[in-house]
């Protein structure tokens, strides 16, 4: 390769214009020497031009060749001139440099054809050396390629285990999370979706199958959603079937421990209400408060709670599958709704619920099963249920209960049950009670119910009355043997003196039905006292209300049964009597009963406020009641006699002696008195009063009878006989105690009128009229008139039949003329009288 030019103008100008040929740098030259014959001016133009294009850069040069052309006229011309003369010198520039070297040239391409020969030898040699090396490397070459090949593959599979060891974890986790939704754990599923979305598929998310992986997971979530939702529904369905047995269970473990406590209290106290002696029905009342508990042996059991009895995992894994999938208020509206919904189906009692004690206890054992349920999810969970929640639940409930309980107790008319179902309604109370449910409603209900128990009492105690009074013979109880005697005075205080004293066999004065009633009036008041048990009340409550109870059961239900037994037409003057000896000593039996709940209830009768029994009013009211119907019987039997009465009301003179009737009717009375020497003095003296003053009035009666028309002498004759029967019983004072002739006062209206007929004394009644001291003070002006008229008629149809005796007929003129006279002054007595009142 030549080595360049001098660093002359001319190289200078060749290397600034590489593309312009040889002729055009000629042309330039010549063009410049010409120009140096122009003028001065525009030779110093034209060299200032020249040296600006050999000293600026091509790309520069164009701004300077437009100079010249933009300048005079001609100008191109003589740049073109002076250019060629520029070019010229640079040519004989190069000429004498390139003379110069020519010598050196020549000299170097001789040696250069020298070299030519050793050049070809060393190209043969480096082309053998070239070969042979080919050949050699030929197989390094394609062990070398191997080994990049394996190099590659290498790199191949470091990156595939690299990137495996990013998809391994996920496929892992994706398989762990199949494993956990066929096991149906799903909360931990929903986990392992949550790490492969953040974590793992984030990763590894340019490979498809992470992105199917990704597309599945909402499927799946939704699918876990479903599942814990029907397995909810199936856990719903499930406690509702198991409620029974769960609040069977709280009932039992609260009834113990309720048992327990009353046991430990009693025996710190020393004290608690005495066993019956006597029992319901003949057998010892029940002491398992209607629960139906097992023996000693069950009751020690392991104690069960309801996570015992129900499996509530489905509720948790509902729960947290909703709250790990952010949907937890849909899932706590649903559960609510839900139970809610169970609330109302567990408080709709079954129509027959009040017909058995098991109809009640199973629908407690439901409404307790719920609420049991629904305080461990309170407090198991936090926010499923809340306590706001519970108590809204709680008070729906409340109401429907009591409104349900009060209406089917009253259906109830067996005071068994109606007990039965205080004591589950007691042990209800206190197992809600103890978690946290108020009750006090229910307490208050138990009141009500009490005095339902008590009107059972009262309806069941009459009837057990009313078979008493049936079967009993009303007759003096008979005691053959001191044991007999013991027996008696066992089941009723009665105390007597001379009794005692009498010997063997001897009669109390009362019939079997006294004791018998007083037993079952005790039992009453146990009966009633199991009621008032477990009421959380106190001591006085407890005694007040028996004695409220009681005061009942002898005001309504005994004096009520006494009254109708009174009234049964069956009941004679003997049995009326003995009912009247009963009553006497029942009356006198109350203050043993007051003693009697004193003695349970450790209540003293000096407490204030203390209510009394009224058993003395209620047994003086039977009392004087059957006394009334002593007098109303003993009134109808007269009349039943006098109906038999059969006066010849026309004879001319009495038989002599005193009708049959009136005998036997006198008879009778003698007997019947002798039935009430046991009866008070009053009481027999106040019956024979009474049918006294009824017979007097009859007898009047039947004179004055309207339909009676005319009486003869004789059949007054025959009436004053019977009259004077009256008066000798009465005067033979059959019942003690009458003063004087009191009891015959009963006849002497019908004795005045009598005398005043017999002896015909009526000018001495007409002038002694009015005056205290007159002989027929109780003789009527009205009852004289209408027997006298009665009288005076008898005698004319007396006269006309005896009309063949003149001397008679001149007598009952003159007698005829007296009643006519006598008549006319009682009618103006009668009128007075009337004109005066």
């Amino acid at each position: 390769m030549l080595r360049p030019l001098s660093t002359g103008s001319g190289t200078r100008l060749y290397s600034r214009f590489p593309a312009v040929s040889r002729s055009l740098l000629t042309t330039i030259m010549n063009t410049t020497n010409m120009a140096e014959n122009e003028s001065l001016e525009c030779i110093t133009e034209h060299e200032r031009i020249l040296q600006e294009i050999e000293s600026t850069d091509t790309a520069c040069v164009g701004p300077t060749l437009r100079s010249v052309y933009d300048d005079q006229p001609n100008a191109h011309k003589r740049f073109m001139e002076k250019l060629d003369i520029r070019i010229r010198n640079h040519d004989r520039e190069i000429e004498k440099m390139c003379n110069f070297h020519h010598q050196g040239f020549v000299d170097a391409i001789t040696e250069l054809l020298k070299v030519r020969a050793d050049a070809e030898k060393l190209m043969g040699q480096v082309t053998d050396t070239n070969r042979r090396l080919q050949d050699a490397g030929r197989e390094v070459t394609a062990q070398t390629e191997e080994v990049i090949r394996c190099r590659i593959q290498q790199r191949n599979m470091a990156t595939t285990v690299e990137k495996l060891q990013l998809c391994i974890p996920v496929l892992e986790m994706y398989s762990k999370l199949k494993e956990q939704l066929e096991s149906k754990r799903y909360y931990a599923a929903l986990k392992t979706m949550e790490q492969l979305e953040e974590v793992y598929i984030p990763r590894v998310s340019q490979y498809r199958f992470c992105q199917i992986m990704a597309e599945n997971l909402p499927k799946l979530r939704e699918e876990i959603k479903d599942i814990s939702m029907s397995d909810l529904k199936d856990f719903l369905e499930s406690i509702r079937k198991h409620s029974d047995k769960i609040g069977e269970t709280a009932m039992k473990q609260a009834q113990q421990h309720r048992t327990f406590n009353s046991a430990v209290q009693k025996q710190a106290s020393g004290m608690g209400y005495g066993k019956p002696l006597y029992s319901l029905n003949g057998q010892i009342p029940s002491q398992n408060n209607g629960l139906g508990l097992e023996d000693d042996d069950q009751s020690e059991e392991e104690v069960l709670t309801a996570q015992d009895l129900v499996d509530f995992s489905p509720v948790y894994r509902c729960l947290h599958i909703y709250t790990v999938l952010g949907d937890r208020e849909t899932f706590e509206n649903y559960y609510r709704k839900q139970r809610k919904k169970q609330a109302r189906l567990v408080l709709q009692p079954q129509s027959n619920m009040h017909e058995t004690v098991a109809g009640y206890r199973r629908y407690f054992n439901q409404i307790v099963g719920f609420f049991v349920v629904e305080d461990h999810i309170l407090h198991a969970t936090q926010g499923l249920v809340t306590r706001a929640f519970t108590e809204e639940i709680w008070n729906m409930a409340l109401s429907k209960i009591i409104a349900v309980l009060r209406t089917h107790s009253s259906y109830c008319s067996d005071p068994d049950l109606v007990l039965e179902l205080k004591n589950l309604i007691v042990v209800f109370a206190d197992t809600l009670q103890g978690y946290g449910f108020p009750v006090n409603r229910l307490f208050d209900l138990l009141f009500e119910i009490r005095d339902q128990y008590n009107e059972t009492l009262l309806k069941k105690w009459a009837l057990v009355f009313r078979e008493i009074f049936d079967l009993d013979n009303y007759s003096p109880i008979p005691v053959e043997t001191e044991e007999d005697y013991r027996s008696v005075i066992s089941r009723f205080p009665f105390h007597d003196v001379e009794i005692e004293k009498q010997d063997f066999p001897k009669k109390l004065p009362m019939s079997q039905s006294v004791p018998q009633i007083y037993i079952q009036v005790k039992e009453f008041i146990y009966a009633s006292l199991k009621f008032s048990e477990s009421l959380h009340r106190s001591s006085t409550e407890i005694d007040d209300m028996l004695r409220k109870s009681t005061n009942l059961l002898l005001t309504r239900t005994l004096s009520g049964c006494l009254q109708n037994l009174i009234k049964k037409p069956h009941i004679g003057l003997t049995e009326l009597v003995q009912i009247i000896i009963n009553t006497t000593h029942l009356e006198q039996a109350c203050k043993y009963l007051e003693d009697f709940i004193t003695n349970i209830t450790n209540v003293s009768p000096e407490t204030a406020h203390t209510t009394r029994l009224y058993g003395l009013s209620t047994f003086k009211d039977a009392r004087h009641a059957a006394e009334g119907e002593i007098y109303t019987k003993l009134n109808q039997k007269i009349d039943e006699f006098i109906q038999l009465a059969d006066y010849e009301w026309g004879m001319p003179e009495s038989d002599g002696r005193a009708s049959g009737y009136l005998m036997d009717l006198i008879n009778f009375l003698r007997s019947t008195f002798q039935v009430f020497t046991h009866l008070p003095g009053k009481v027999a003296q106040t019956a024979c009063m009474s049918a006294c003053k009824h017979l007097s009035t009859s007898l009047m009666q039947m004179l004055l009878d309207s339909e009676l028309k005319q009486i003869t002498m004789g059949a007054i004759q025959q009436f004053n006989l019977d009259v004077i029967q009256c008066e000798l019983f009465a005067s033979s004072e059959p019942v003690p105690g009458f003063q004087g002739d009191t009891l015959q006062l009963a006849f002497i209206d019908l004795r005045q009128l009598l005398d005043l007929f017999m002896v015909w004394d009526w000018s001495t009644y007409l002038a002694d009229y009015g005056q205290p001291s007159s002989k027929y003070l109780r003789v009527n002006p009205s009852t004289a008139l209408a027997l006298l008229e009665k009288v005076n008629r008898g005698m004319k149809d007396t006269s006309k039949k005896n009309h063949i005796f003149s001397q008679f007929r001149k007598n009952d003129r003159d007698k005829q003329k007296l009643i006519e006279t006598v008549v006319k002054q009682l009618r103006s007595l009668v009128n007075g009288m009337s004109q005066h009142s």
